[in-house]
């Protein structure tokens, strides 16, 4: 006979204990351990009682399901074309990002071509309504509802005029009545999840589930939730910014690290086709400090402009402020600059910004970051028009990243003349000046190819030596 017992499940990062704690072991978050009944089974399997499963060869015909298209072109592509008919999609981001609002925007863009549905347990229908007034989707063909009983959504899903795309909002506030936990408990999120996905790849239902997010910016509840589902993407940006990134982390069905820029206006979220542009719109030329970074968010060429400030600190200890990049890779290149290149940063504040709310995660922005900080040190701008990336080594040397020729590509579309980047293995046209980075021309864009931080450094401490920057007029 089964026999219920309990255990204690941490809410934030889903360890389980066996007694109760003010402090969870795993995460060191307080007040986070409550208590689940739990039934426990005979462990094993009596022999027999299953039925044989037909396998098949991997060299056999696939349908290929079409994609559902929203029409909203920065989702798609975050998607990797459109919704998968029985897929399962996990957005999460912090409260207030906009979640629900582009959630609504895109089942109102698709109501035109499938039925949609639009369930909230943490909303009520009105306030659904005055919302889809607010960003002029109100006309929209999509059924709403307030509910957080998953038998009962299932149930209205089995009909014969079930929708072809849901939304739930949000997987945190859906309950199965088989458990005794509380709605949002580590049990009842896996529960609630299993079985709307099962459903949903069951009837070839495209499914959208909103997740919330702990302090520390990842899905709240198991983690085994990230695993269930199709696609994870998760909203990312800053409150005091009107951008907003869609990044998606995982994809069944598409590429991943794939990002979709929007815009936060009066009318909701408006997608942004070219948010190099938009991000270097207020940029400044000639201002010491700031660089123009050539990154990569998946597939698309992003330029963004890195900020750095150093100034001496008034503490024993300085500060290293970070925003939208890697604390650790920052202390990484400082101390490279120090011990490599002697340039002294030991007594002095650093605060380094990726403007316009990007996170810039590649280690290709290394080159574009000491760029800044030698550049803020000594007062010197980095050249007009140049863009900057290359990844540095512990012993100064600096690497070649991938993607060279769709970066330059993009820096020549937006105006730029010249590119601060590693040696390339084609052969370079060197210098007459011994020890300064060799200068080739591709398409229109001066390359100074440099392959050390020393290079870097001299070139941004001798600003009269226009030589190096090579500075010429050069027609495609």
């Amino acid at each position: 006979m089964a026999k219920a017992t309990s255990r204690y499940v941490c809410q934030e990062c889903g360890s389980v204990h066996a007694k109760w704690a003010g402090k969870c072991d795993a995460c060191d978050g307080w007040n986070t351990l409550v208590e689940e009944a739990v039934e426990t089974t005979p462990k094993g399997l009596k022999p027999g009682g299953g039925r044989r499963i037909a396998f098949v060869d991997l060299d056999g015909e696939t349908t290929t399901l079409p994609r559902r298209v929203t029409g909203i072109g920065e989702f798609d592509r975050v998607l990797g074309g459109g919704l998968v008919p029985g897929s399962a999609t996990l957005i999460g981001g912090d409260p207030g990002i906009g979640k629900s609002t582009v959630l609504l925007q895109v089942v109102a863009a698709l109501a035109g071509s499938s039925s949609c549905a639009y369930v909230s347990g943490e909303e009520s229908v009105d306030q659904i309504r005055m919302r889809a007034q607010r960003l002029e989707v109100a006309t929209a063909k999509v059924s709403l509802a307030a509910a957080t009983s998953v038998r009962d959504i299932i149930t209205s899903l089995d009909a014969a005029d079930a929708p072809e795309v849901v939304v739930i909002d949000s997987i945190q506030t859906m309950y199965v009545d088989a458990l005794d936990s509380a709605p949002g408990t580590v049990a009842q999120v896996r529960a609630s999840a299993q079985e709307l996905i099962r459903h949903a790849k069951k009837r070839g239902i495209s499914l959208l589930l909103v997740g919330h997010v702990t302090k520390e910016g990842t899905i709240a509840g198991p983690r085994v939730l990230e695993h269930m589902v199709d696609t994870v993407l998760y909203f990312e940006g800053e409150r005091g910014h009107q951008f907003r990134i869609l990044r998606g982390v995982k994809n069944r069905f598409g590429p991943t690290d794939e990002i979709g820029v929007f815009e936060m206006t009066e009318i909701g979220l408006v997608q942004v086709g070219n948010p190099s542009a938009l991000f270097l719109s207020d940029r400044q030329d000639d201002v010491s400090g700031a660089c123009v970074f050539a990154g990569m968010e998946g597939t698309r060429p992003v330029l963004v402009e890195i900020q750095a400030l150093v100034a001496p600190s008034p503490f024993g200890t300085p500060r290293r402020a970070v925003v939208g990049w890697d604390t650790n890779r920052l202390a990484m290149v400082t101390a490279v600059l120090e011990a490599r290149c002697g340039v002294s940063l030991a007594g002095n504040d650093v605060f380094l910004n990726v403007a316009g709310g990007l996170r810039v995660s590649e280690p290709a922005a290394d080159l574009a970051v000491a760029a800044a900080l030698v550049s803020s040190l000594t007062g010197v701008p980095v050249p007009r028009g140049s863009v900057v990336f290359g990844e540095i080594g512990l012993s100064a040397e600096v690497r070649a990243v991938a993607h060279t020729e769709a970066r330059l590509k993009e820096a020549a579309k937006l105006g730029f003349e010249k590119a601060l980047l590693p040696a390339t293995r084609r052969k370079t046209a060197r210098s007459a000046k011994s020890g300064t980075p060799g200068t080739t021309v591709t398409g229109g864009l001066d390359l100074v190819e440099i392959t050390r931080l020393h290079d870097l450094v001299d070139l941004l401490q001798d600003p009269g030596d226009d030589a190096r920057f090579g500075r010429r007029v050069i027609s495609g």
